[in-house]
């Protein structure tokens, strides 16, 4: 595989992000947000960031240390009692204004995408757009905020009084985000996080810290009072322990890793905290699934954000009856997805996130094709980049099954009958989507009752989106909480319970 690559990669900013990006000697430099100074980090450390679409350094980022950490803490808390006491129209006004000024620099945003992760420009583009969506629909998570009256009068041991239940902030957020949406996925933790009236301290992806420092810039000027959200930068293994189990953190919203996420629940202690880990999607095709429907959508589901996606369908699992229907047209699908520099035109898949992670999905394809899966098309890798790949007939115990594969191959396996389908989707570690295709409603609602996973979507591919619906694990490995319009809020929330005579 040969990969022409489309001149140098750079990251072009705007005088607007100036105090957040600073010019470098060859590359711009970012600073950390504390306490609304934007500033180096305490010890003047810095680590490369590299594109994946040729690895050279497009940036360097201040790498905060625990001092760093602590003073970001300690703004945050400091913020607190004011930010909570600010009328909620007001931190809605807020969030309009940063949906505005974000809608002005989105080209800025987007570019940053790119370069940081190697997204397409179509993919990177959709990401702003979802960003700035989700901002302009804060006002339907807010209706969610809501208390409850209940008479006492019901029970003896109350006669006489009443209760009015309250939905007040939490406190302090830490938001940790994930590299494979950079900016969509760190805002959505931070939007609700405000909306509802907490502080924040965000850690940025070290793989892609860009688009979350930009983030925080368009947020300052959008009139967000100092110290109320708080941005580092660095490595997670240095800081994030210290991060999730700060006395002074009162909730913790993360995305990324099973692994990850195990630990920072283990250090978290007893607080609020919601997890969305990892993935193993199946997408069942039965026998009277609309077959150019499935395919389309089953190959989207896998190759999308060059397969980078807790929600990409990692297993197809199609019934008998169609199994060699299926994976002719499957290939003929595979060859529409070209894999190249995502700032070309004609790319639909770049690069993965580094060549770490390629070199990660190119051993899993050569343990299956080992095990006796056909390697159909693509399997080639060349520094992040991974070919669209399609195994067919890949064994049970091939890790590709089981595992997160986080790239862009579809892996196809044959089953007898629906029950079998459901037994092997039901078998994963992981909780988070799955998809069937048919055509028949009694099959679609079986087979959605039956499977043990945080979404099912029937005849499509699944996909969170702007969070209109709510997402999120339901098994250990997948984590916990919901995601969505009115869910996240809900999760940045706690109750009291005010108890008067009357």
């Amino acid at each position: 595989m040969k990969i022409e690559v489309q001149g140098a990669v750079r990251v072009e900013v705007s005088e607007f992000f100036r105090p957040a990006i600073v010019p470098g000697d060859d590359v711009p430099e970012l600073q950390l947000l504390v306490g609304g100074t934007w500033r180096t980090a305490a010890k003047g450390d810095v680590f490369d960031v590299r594109s994946p679409i040729d690895g050279s350094v497009i940036a360097r980022a201040a790498k905060a240390s625990a001092d760093d950490v602590e003073e970001a803490i300690a703004a945050a808390r400091q913020a607190r009692a004011d930010f909570r006491a600010t009328p909620a129209a007001t931190r809605l006004e807020i969030c309009a204004r940063a949906a505005s000024i974000l809608a002005e620099h989105a080209d800025t945003f987007a570019g940053a995408i790119v370069a940081d992760l190697g997204k397409t420009s179509e993919q990177a583009a959709s990401e702003v757009k979802a960003t700035r969506e989700r901002l302009g629909l804060v006002r339907e998570e807010v209706r969610k905020i809501f208390g409850e009256y209940i008479p006492g009068d019901w029970m003896d041991d109350s006669v006489g009084k009443s209760a009015v239940v309250l939905r007040e902030p939490v406190g302090t957020v830490a938001a940790f985000g994930p590299f494979n949406y950079p900016l969509y996925l760190i805002a959505s933790k931070i939007i609700p996080a405000l909306a509802a009236g907490n502080t924040v301290v965000a850690k940025a992806p070290s793989e892609a810290p860009i688009p979350l420092v930009l983030f925080a810039r368009v947020f300052e000027e959008a009139g967000l009072p100092e110290g109320v959200l708080n941005v580092i930068t660095g490595r997670g293994s240095d800081i994030g322990d210290l991060l999730a189990s700060h006395a002074d953190i009162s909730m913790i919203s993360f995305t990324g890793s099973t692994s990850v996420g195990r630990s920072i629940a283990a250090g978290a202690g007893p607080k609020p905290m919601h997890l969305e880990l990892g993935g193993n999607a199946a997408g069942i095709v039965l026998a009277d699934a609309d077959l150019d429907v499935a395919v389309e959508k089953t190959v989207l589901g896998a190759f999308k954000n060059a397969g980078q996606r807790c929600d990409a369908i990692s297993r197809v699992l199609v019934e008998q009856s169609v199994y060699e229907e299926y994976v002719e047209r499957a290939l003929k699908e595979a060859e529409r997805w070209a894999v190249g520099d995502p700032r070309a035109e004609s790319t639909k898949v770049g690069p993965l996130v580094n060549g770490k992670a390629a070199t990660h999905v190119h051993d899993l394809v050569g343990d299956a094709v080992a095990k006796g899966a056909r390697l159909l098309a693509g399997g080639d890798v060349h520094d992040a980049y991974h070919e669209p790949t399609v195994l067919a007939d890949v064994p049970l115990d091939a890790d590709i099954v089981w595992e997160e594969t986080f790239g862009p191959v579809l892996t196809v396996l044959p089953v007898a009958d629906l029950d079998t389908a459901i037994e092997l989707a039901n078998r994963s570690r992981y909780g988070l989507d799955s998809a069937v295709f048919t055509s028949n409603l009694e099959s679609a609602w079986r087979t959605a009752r039956a499977l043990e996973c945080g979404q099912v979507t029937i005849n499509d591919a699944p996909a969170h989106g702007v969070g209109h619906f709510p997402f999120g694990g339901r098994k250990p490995d997948s984590g916990v909480g919901r995601e969505g319009l009115g869910y996240s809020i809900d999760e940045c929330t706690v109750l009291k319970t005010v108890v008067m005579p009357t």
